[in-house]
């Protein structure tokens, strides 16, 4: 059956450690201007509310930059998606930065709250840090703890205080207490870029990653055979893609934590259109253009390209 589409733009910048990716999704409007095409008067989004307010002032939380913001993010994000379902519609998010993508996991869970969720998180990093672990306090890096529910106490170096532990508690039982997916039902896609705290939970989850060399020598093909008896045995499916998995040379540097050597603009083509064709999929994400570090739109002109192709396959799926 048919998808019918609803963008949602989630400008929320809160948890990046850089300025601008506010701006990624009208940076994606202004590449489909750019080419003339009659995209978004197609599929006209919706602007969630965001708290970017809060990066006029400092923030008080040194491991957890903005949690405060962020709880009401979730907020934004998980009421938005509620809307967007009760019409019966499919929620493609064009977020700023990946720290909110929790909040879509929730919204998701909120929603479907007794199927089994599959997660492929498709980016350089492994998002796996928490308050009491991460190395810069910004949230952007910790969406899959929080939506694992795991507090990777076994690598914890940072004392965080009573009323951020409070938030984060919150955080991670928003849609639901306790984990929203299990381990086993997360797949990493050319993630490269991983400390050892993060190194750590993955070994302990048993967490599978793509690494761009595997995906080369592999072929798609025969990787996406994999990921078909792995789908088949879900109830619903969640694909995040971070910019930031595309290789920074080839594609641009505009986002807020490139990492050399990632995969082309053509290996997530058909990664992302492999997973839009599958009827089980129930939301797409893609986080991270940051205009503010780019040259000439370059990275916004890609995404777009991706988008709007992989959002066509989602239309017929």
């Amino acid at each position: 059956m048919a998808k019918n589409i609803k963008i949602l733009f989630n400008t929320s910048e809160i948890t990046a450690g850089t300025r601008g990716a506010s701006l990624g999704p009208s940076a994606v409007v202004t590449a489909a201007r750019d080419l003339n095409d009659a995209f978004f008067s197609e599929n006209i989004p919706v602007e969630l509310p965001n708290e970017n307010q809060l990066l006029d002032v400092p923030t008080k939380f040194q491991w957890a930059k903005r949690i405060d913001g962020l709880e009401k993010v979730f907020g934004h994000v998980m009421t938005g998606m509620s809307h967007v379902y009760s019409e019966d519609e499919f929620p493609f998010l064009m977020s700023a930065d990946h720290g909110s993508s929790a909040a879509t996991i929730a919204g998701i869970k909120t929603q479907f709250p007794d199927k089994r969720l599959g997660v492929v998180w498709i980016d350089a990093h492994g998002d796996l840090h928490t308050p009491f672990t991460t190395p810069s306090g910004n949230m952007h890096g910790m969406p899959l703890a929080i939506a694992l529910n795991d507090d990777n106490e076994a690598c914890k170096k940072n004392d965080i205080g009573d009323e951020a532990v409070a938030i984060w508690e919150k955080l991670k039982n928003a849609g639901g207490v306790g984990a929203k997916f299990s381990s086993e039902d997360l797949f990493f896609i050319a993630v490269r870029d991983t400390e050892k705290q993060e190194e750590a939970l993955m070994e302990r989850h048993s967490i599978k990653n793509y690494t761009v060399a595997e995906l080369r020598e592999r072929k798609w093909e025969t990787i996406s055979k994999e990921f078909q008896t792995w789908i088949d045995q879900l109830d619903i499916l969640y694909i995040s893609f971070d910019v930031d998995s595309m290789d920074p040379d080839i594609t641009s540097y505009g986002t807020g934590t490139p990492v050399k050597n990632g995969i082309t603009p053509d290996e997530a083509r058909e990664m992302l259109h492999f997973f839009a064709k599958q009827e089980k999929l129930c939301c797409m994400e893609f986080v991270e253009v940051n205009p503010c570090l780019d040259e000439k739109n370059t990275m916004a002109e890609t995404t777009f390209d991706l988008m709007k192709s992989t959002i066509q396959e989602i239309k017929k799926s």
